[in-house]
């Protein structure tokens, strides 16, 4: 399945006893239509605040539903901040997070004077200026095989640092600067650490050096502020061809060549 939310209401993904999770809230929905216990994996677990664009979650069973049935059935059951977008039947190989080949987020930055009430939960609110052209310049330091040390969360349980970042973009709408990145994997808190830093060199309070200088450095503890989760959202992971998901080609940014797969639906 295909999965959108609204992280807001959320306390993560992740099962966790006696709070709102996407992933109990989801089961539930599923066990529903499928008539017994689901469990669910998903494509890459996301903390409270955290959105969702497309992610993609696969589960067993040996209930005979229709790929329609599937969607609309789970969806009567969903509150409003969560929906299924599509459902297809998979190979038995397929893992939502171990067959990923990369994945993609944004972040983004609503840059002006006042608070927008409207934005509140869906970006992270700049009331000083950012220099964009100076953040774009500091980001490509950051594209290719690096050791992300200084990135990742201090509580990061992956084996290894090391990530190739694919790309990194920056463009700006009315005020609104959206950060996009993709990689073969993320360690946790890293696109959120990423936009923390590239703030602060966009506030002009660090050198556009900086990003190279913390991959050098390969320390956490001198790796800034991690930016707030209300703006990042998880945009979908890419799969092998041959597994035949449903196609995230509208999502993609310009500069990404991944192979897209065909829809099934």
């Amino acid at each position: 399945m295909g999965i959108e939310y609204d992280g807001s209401a959320f306390r993560g993904w992740q099962i966790q006893v006696g709070v709102r999770s996407v992933q109990a809230t989801l089961e539930e929905a599923i066990g529903r239509v499928a008539d017994h216990p689901i469990r669910v994996q998903c494509a890459g677990r996301t903390d409270a605040g955290v959105h969702a664009d497309e992610q993609v979650v696969h589960f067993d069973t040996a209930a005979r539903r229709t790929e329609r049935a599937w969607v609309l059935g789970t969806n009567v059951n969903l509150p409003p901040d969560v929906a299924v977008r599509w459902a297809c039947p998979v190979d038995p190989r397929f893992h939502a997070r171990f067959e990923a080949q990369a994945r993609h987020y944004r972040y983004l930055i609503m840059v002006r004077a006042t608070r927008s009430p409207l934005q509140r939960d869906r970006a992270v609110w700049s009331h000083r200026p950012l220099d964009i052209e100076r953040m774009r310049e500091a980001g490509q330091a950051l594209v290719g095989v690096h050791d992300f040390s200084s990135f990742r969360a201090v509580a990061c349980q992956a084996k290894s640092p090391i990530r190739h970042l694919h790309y990194l973009e920056l463009s700006e709408t009315d005020g609104l600067i959206q950060l996009r990145v993709g990689a073969n994997g993320f360690l946790h808190h890293m696109v959120r650490n990423i936009a923390g830093v590239l703030m602060t060199i966009g506030r002009g309070e660090a050198s556009v050096e900086w990003t190279r200088e913390l991959l050098e450095l390969r320390d956490r503890r001198l790796g800034g502020v991690t930016a707030p989760p209300q703006g990042l959202y998880f945009v979908r992971a890419d799969y092998p061809e041959g597994f035949r998901l449903p196609s995230g080609r509208a999502l993609a940014p310009s500069t990404d060549q991944h192979n897209v797969t065909r829809s099934c639906l």
